[in-house]
């Protein structure tokens, strides 16, 4: 499975094929900065050619889903 901490969010999974990716970053309200969203191309990329993924569930922590890019780049 993809299960981990990558820049910005974490992945874990939940049978019966269930990989849950949470948004990390609440006090910048889940922004994505260029290097989480490369990391989560990559985490989709690899939870579409794995066969026990069976569903994407995207969360975000601390109430706020995601604000869209990061134009600070914290992340």
């Amino acid at each position: 499975m993809i299960d981990g901490d990558y820049r910005g969010f974490t992945v874990r999974s939940v049978p019966p094929g269930i990989a849950v990716v949470t948004l990390e970053v609440p006090g910048r309200k889940n922004a994505l900065g260029q290097g989480a969203k490369r990391d989560l191309q990559e985490i989709l990329t690899q939870a579409q050619l794995d066969d026990d993924v069976r569903v994407v569930v995207l969360a975000g922590a601390g109430g706020d889903f995601c604000a869209g890019d990061d134009i600070g780049g914290t992340t």
